[in-house]
């Protein structure tokens, strides 16, 4: 069925959380547009920090977003805000277990008048694309993101068909569900900059949410009455070309390096982060630094996202299952390992 419509903690924890603090005057474009695009999603969603800061990341870096968490949360609420904020297309497409590659690119046909083949694109040509519980489907309907996600265009019968940019992925999955579902292959996981995992809200969020949408008020109405449009899709192509300017000194450069190899021999994990991690690390560090006014990236700006980029990538041995350790503990502990870099 589809849809159309317009903590990390390691040896820089502190200074970490001080930088993501909204509270900080903006001193270029970037900065001020992260803060007016965070203002407006708060008036329509509540709380889930790390799911704004790294949504908003992996879009001004080019990346898109695993989601993972039960449902209720306001994934879709999310999006469409987000959709409304940026002045973007929204699209959603509910994953089944019978839903087809061609139900997701579109596929050729017969034009009764010409008697001629056309192509008729599918929803995911769209800006910001909701896929929602991705793992319902098998892998050969995963497959059809694939090129979408790493080029931007849908190859049919030999014909490439450029998606719109912006274009964001932010697909979900239930975690405490098994029956019915599929385990993304690694290929497909990779694609993706970031995994965030979405929690139940605080007591104080949660009165907020139950306050704010018990009237039975139509999200349409409002999102067009609460919410302001506070950029464009250009502009935010203009911003992924300035973010992309950010400096990296090479001792920063040689750190990620260092987190990422320290992946591939830490003794929890059965299976390392790749060097598309690094280029995730690389390319979030300097939109965060951009969002905090900065022209350069610090060792901060990779603890900050450094779990939200490994989390996905790494896989623990049978061992650590067995002894009870998480993926985030392990990556914790990893970071805590790696020098950080004087500057």
């Amino acid at each position: 069925m589809t849809e159309s419509s317009s903590n990390a903690t390691g040896p820089a924890t502190d200074a970490s959380v001080a930088n993501s603090s909204l509270a900080a005057v903006p001193t270029n474009a970037a900065a001020g547009l992260y803060t007016r695009i965070s203002r407006e999603i708060g008036k329509v969603f509540v709380g889930q920090d790390e799911l704004v800061l790294t949504t908003l990341t992996a879009l001004f870096s080019g990346g898109h977003l695993l989601i993972e968490s039960v449902p209720g949360l306001g994934k879709t609420l999310f999006v469409r805000t987000l959709g409304k904020v940026l002045g973007c297309q929204f699209g959603r497409i509910q994953f089944t277990a019978d839903l087809m590659p061609s139900d997701i690119t579109g596929a050729p046909i017969l034009d009764m008048k010409t008697q001629e083949f056309r192509f008729r694109s599918g929803p995911v040509f769209t800006q910001f694309l909701l896929a929602d519980e991705i793992n319902r489907s098998p892998a050969k309907t995963h497959a059809a993101l694939l090129e979408i996600m790493q080029e931007y265009r849908v190859t049919i019968d030999g014909t490439s068909h450029p998606v719109p940019r912006p274009f964001l992925v932010m697909a979900t999955q239930n975690p405490i569900e098994s029956e019915g579902t599929y385990s993304l292959p690694e290929a497909q996981l990779d694609r993706f900059m970031f995994k965030a995992v979405v929690n139940y809200p605080t007591e104080e969020e949660e009165s907020r949410v139950l306050e704010m949408h018990s009237r039975q008020i139509d999200l349409n109405q409002m999102l067009q009455r609460d919410v302001a449009q506070v950029t464009s899709a250009e502009e935010i192509q203009e911003m992924i070309q300035k973010n992309a300017e950010v400096r990296t000194e090479p001792k920063l450069i040689s750190y990620i390096n260092r987190i990422v190899r320290a992946t591939r021999d830490w003794p929890a994990f059965h299976l390392g982060a790749s060097p598309r991690a690094g280029i995730a690390l690389v390319q979030g560090a300097r939109t965060l630094a951009a969002f905090q006014g900065r022209n350069y990236a610090v060792p901060d700006d990779v603890v900050e996202i450094a779990i939200p980029a490994l989390r996905h990538r790494v896989v623990l041995n049978a061992e650590a299952e067995v002894e009870g350790s998480s993926v985030d503990q392990e990556l914790k502990q990893l970071l805590r390992s790696v020098e950080v870099p004087r500057q």
